[in-house]
Order: C-alpha cells, then structure tokens, then sequence
C-alpha cells in the first residue's frame, strides 16, 4: 500500500533531509512541505493525508498543538511520527496518540523503522475495514484484542489476561507467565466495553477480572494467584448473579 506524507520543520536542512527520506522509501509518497504548523493546517484541508512527520518546536502553532488541534477529527485525523531534538514531549506524544517519536538527529534506519511501524498500524487498519476479513475473522472476534503499548500496537490473547488495573489516564494489564504488566495509555471504561462481558467483569472501579481465571471467593474479595482483589460495593450485584449459577 501507499501512505500520503507530508513533513513539516521550520528548520529547511532538517525539512529536505525528512522529505528526501520520504521519496527514497517505496511504500511513502510525499505530498507535502510546509516550514511552519500553520502552513500545513491551511494544506491539511485541501487534501487527504494520511501520515505527517512533524517537528515540535516552532513558532506560532507548535506541532504539539497541532497534534490537538487535528485530534478533534477523530477516526479521520492522519497519524503522526514526531521529529524532534527534545526527548522530553515524549510522554505527550503518546497521550495525542503519536505513532512512533525520531529523536534528532535520526538516520534512514531509524526512519524507516518509525515508517515500517505505520505501514504496519494501516494495514491492520485495512484489514479491519475489509468487508472479507471481518467474516473470515468472526469466529476469532473475541479471542485477542489490539492495544497501543508505547508506540505499538500489540495483540493481546484474552486467555493471557488474569487482571486489569485502572490507574487514572492508564491501565495495567496483567498477563499469565509474564511477570511484569502491559502499561496501555487507556481508561478501564474503554476497556471494559471492549472486552467479552461472558469472560470479564468489573468488580471494582479500579479493576476487571478474567472470570475463568478467579481461583477462590471469599465474602468481599476474590482471589486471581497470589492477589486479592476486592469487590466494590456498586459491584457486588453484578457480582453475586455470576456466583448464582454456581449454587
């Protein structure tokens, strides 16, 4: 498949090195060079683009700040590889959903790396859309899920999943034979509408739990291995009608 680019930098050396990275890659076209955020919001309304490598760092309207801006467009905003001289956005990139972060000054294998990870992020979302695959796939609908860990989006077999952690704009997943969690910038609630309510269940504000994976029940807590999880009040209704079909 092809990816329509743009590159945007005030800096003109860094601006001609992104792009001449660009055109020397197959699956890339560039349809765009803008020196400043501004100039490339105007371009962004005249045509479709899919991916744009974005400096941070200029004036008027930064590339963090048109990261927001373009956000708003939900499922339609093109995607983002950050290109940047200061390491310390990376957090926020990740928080407006950015596909990967080149830390200036970056090499071709470097960018090819970062480009390779958002051919690999629309093909899947290709495939998603696919008319054929969704009826190939509905069988296996509720087997594994997709979730963006750092700059990736990593599948996750359900069966793995023991328990999930909510811890405010994160959450924790916590997986069978591994021994530290997934860290996954996404709340519980989005969570808990993704996942099969036959095999997870909210029994916390702070916690869902794979129900074939509880190991005993005590009056106010279950047990998942070596941890104890309580269960919140506003859940125990819920609760108690899962353990009714076993009385």
């Amino acid at each position: 498949m092809i990816i329509n680019c743009i590159a945007v930098d005030d800096e003109p050396l860094a601006l001609g090195l992104v792009c001449a990275f660009i055109e020397q890659t197959p699956f890339l076209k560039l349809i765009g060079r803008y020196s400043s955020a501004v100039e490339a919001l105007v371009g962004l309304q005249d045509q479709k683009v899919d991916l744009i490598f974005l400096d941070i760092q200029m004036p008027n309207l930064n590339g963090m700040e048109l990261a927001r801006v373009l956000d708003s467009r939900g499922a339609n905003k093109p995607r983002i590889i950050f290109t940047t001289a200061y390491n310390q956005f990376a957090i926020e990139g990740y928080r407006v959903d950015a596909l990967d972060y080149l830390l200036k000054p970056f090499n071709y294998e470097e960018f090819l790396h970062a480009s390779n990870k958002a051919l690999n992020y629309f093909e899947l979302v290709n495939r998603s859309n696919s008319p054929a695959t969704v009826i190939a796939a509905e069988p296996e609908e509720e087997e594994y899920l997709f979730l963006k860990i750092e700059y990736q989006l990593v599948r996750i077999a359900l069966n793995d999943i023991l328990y999930i952690e909510g811890l405010k704009d994160y959450v924790k997943i916590y997986l069978q034979d591994k021994e530290k969690p997934l860290l996954s910038l996404t709340s519980l609630k989005a969570l808990e509408e993704k996942l099969p309510s036959k095999r997870f269940m909210r029994v916390h504000r702070s916690f869902i739990v794979s129900l074939n994976k509880i190991n005993s029940i005590t009056r106010n807590a279950l047990q998942i291995g070596k941890v104890n999880i309580t269960v919140g009040d506003q859940y125990k209704e819920a609760f108690g009608v899962f353990l009714s079909k076993w009385n």
